[in-house]
């Protein structure tokens, strides 16, 4: 395709494969089994311009466009709308219902957009936060499904040419408030690129005729946007989408719909493969061949080996092949991807956790090692290993900070000079032969090289620093999930200027008799201790039990593990063994 930009790519699909399924909306609201709407890539296209013409007496070229709607063909063109009038669009979720929804009221102070899309549906759940921001009118309110969006005219000439910055990506919030990530369609190119590239060597570097994206992941996330809008539009694919909701009340609906499209290409976070893998019975599967996957992606938090093993082993009797399981690293600062191991199978290696937490990668073949999986060997974008404090190269082995580098890195955060420059423009002090000094990217997670490959640990202000020595909280994490199976937030927390361990862990309630459930809880402690103790080294000051659903999480169901921390130190989390007796079993930390 000769356009270089979204809108552009899109033009030419519509005008050399007018008729061809773009993409096709599987609604499980409507019908349990699930009712298909589909729009070719002439009526996308016609849509768009629709949305164009509509913008056109409203917003100028360079003016944010929010998107907040339902997940659906409505939030589709809206987004392509924006950017076909010259707008730059925010992708973002519905606020909560019932309750002031903090990051939809952050998103929009920050954006200050002159267009909010929505549907009829929410309207009046968006419309109250519709305020004036400094000095600046309201927003316009803008029903998608309420427009005349088929009728067939003239596409309106552009005067004048599109901003840079195509979209703001606003970050998850996990550490600090979301802040909007301007990626322009040059980032989308390249790392377009680099996914082709990396995904698939053995098809000559691009995807193989008749690939089908297949996702649930949300459009507000930067995953589900590259695998569910950016990349069929850059690829030319056909789209299969349906919402998070969907796939959380049945998992299986996932693996149905990737079973029955032809040469899938579908992803998830590690969570989402439990859940299929644990919730997708044997009829769920009847007749369903998964042998025609190219590529399943785990990413967007960390990827545990156990999990991508138990989800292997129960789809590998219906045609799954474990070679188009992907890892991968990345982040929105990044536009969505680093790295992959390809083309083999994912392949993990056990450290030493005693030598990991002193910094050193050195294996391992005890059983109480920690095993982490290989990213590969970066190829088409720079990666580097550097000490945060020293900004210095660190040697093979050595855990330091992951620095990425390429066309693929964004340009910053919007209208937040200081953080950009201290996250975008990273410089190597006395860089090794073929390192450019910078700009680099500075990813704020941990990782290492071995053997060439990559190997990431976690994020730097998560690091757990318990009696002078450091613990990686999803190693903590993955050993208490592999007895509980379910989600763990491992923080630290201060007492008498000391650094002491508390995991909140959520359970099902399981027993007939309230004495029942009391016993199966106290034995999930005395389980999750040893494992600690045993695995870490480490004495938990306190085990949190709490009900599912308990533990704050982003919009990307990353765990917000400050916020977790705060909410400890408030006494605001619902102990459950506290529920079922006068006394709990656990020690509070003041």
């Amino acid at each position: 395709m000769s356009g270089s930009s979204i809108p552009e790519i899109l033009r030419e699909r519509a005008s050399l494969q007018p008729n061809d399924t773009a993409f096709t909306f599987v609604d499980y609201e409507q019908d349990w089994d699930g009712v298909s709407t589909s729009l070719t890539w002439a009526q996308l296209y016609r849509r768009t311009t629709n949305v164009a013409r509509e913008l056109s007496g409203i917003a100028k070229t360079g003016d944010r466009a929010v998107i907040v709607a339902p997940q659906g063909l409505e939030y589709l063109v809206a987004f392509l709308g924006s950017l076909e009038a010259g707008l730059i669009a925010v992708p973002l979720s519905i606020p909560m219902v019932g309750a002031s929804d903090e990051r939809v009221t952050a998103v929009l102070r920050d954006a200050a957009p002159t267009v909010v899309f929505t549907t009829s549906a929410i309207a009046d759940t968006v419309a109250p936060y519709l305020q004036p921001t400094d000095g600046l009118p309201a927003a316009t309110l803008l029903e998608v499904d309420k427009l005349d969006l088929d009728t067939r005219n003239r596409a309106i000439r552009r005067e004048e040419p599109r901003p840079e910055t195509a979209y703001l990506q606003y970050t998850s919030g996990s550490t600090r408030t979301p802040a909007g990530v301007m990626v322009t369609n040059r980032n989308l190119s390249a790392n377009f690129e680099q996914i082709m590239r990396d995904f698939f060597p053995e098809y000559g570097k691009v995807a193989p005729p008749g690939t089908t994206a297949v996702s649930w992941l949300p459009f507000y996330h930067d995953m589900g946007l590259i695998l569910g809008v950016v990349a069929p539009i850059l690829g030319g694919w056909q789209t299969v989408v349906t919402t998070p909701l969907s796939f959380l009340a049945r998992p299986a609906r996932w693996m149905q719909l990737v079973a029955n499209s032809p040469t899938a290409l579908t992803a998830g976070p590690n969570f989402s493969f439990e859940l299929a893998a644990g919730r997708t019975s044997d009829e769920d599967m009847a007749g369903l061949d998964l042998s025609g996957v190219v590529g399943w992606i785990s990413g967007a938090e960390r990827v545990h080996d156990a999990t991508l093993k138990r989800f292997t082993q129960r789809f590998s009797k219906f045609g799954l092949s474990e070679k188009v399981i992907k890892p991968c690293y990345g982040l929105a600062e990044a536009t969505l991807y680093v790295a992959t191991r390809t083309p083999d199978a994912p392949k993990a290696i056990t450290f030493d956790l005693d030598e990991l937490s002193a910094g050193n990668a050195i294996p391992t073949e005890n059983s109480d090692g920690t095993p982490l999986l290989s990213y590969g060997t970066p190829l088409r974008s720079e990666v580097r290993i550097v000490d945060p404090e020293s900004r210095t190269e660190c040697p093979a082995g050595k855990v330091g900070e992951i620095w990425s580098y390429g066309d693929n890195i964004c340009l910053g955060y919007w209208q937040k000079p200081e953080q950009t420059e201290e996250t975008f423009n990273g410089v190597i002090e006395s860089p090794s032969e073929d390192t450019p000094a910078g700009p680099w990217l500075r990813t704020g997670d941990l990782g290492f090289i071995f053997e060439g490959e990559l190997y990431v640990v976690g994020r730097i202000k998560d690091l757990l620093i318990v009696r002078g020595r450091n613990h990686y909280p999803d190693d903590i994490e993955a050993t208490i999930t592999e007895i509980t199976g379910g989600r763990v937030a491992a923080i630290s927390v201060q007492d008498d200027r000391t650094e002491q361990l508390v995991a909140i862990i959520e359970v099902k309630k399981r027993g007939d008799t309230d004495a029942e459930v009391l016993e199966t809880l106290q034995s999930v402690k005395r389980d999750v201790t040893s494992a600690i103790s045993t695995t870490h080294g480490l004495t938990a000051a306190d085990l949190v039990l709490v009900s599912r659903g308990s533990i704050p999480i982003t919009t990307s169901g990353k765990i917000r593990r400050s916020a977790c921390a705060e909410q400890y130190r408030k006494s605001q989390f619902a102990r459950l063994d506290e529920e079922l007796a006068s006394a709990g079993t656990g020690s509070q930390l003041s």
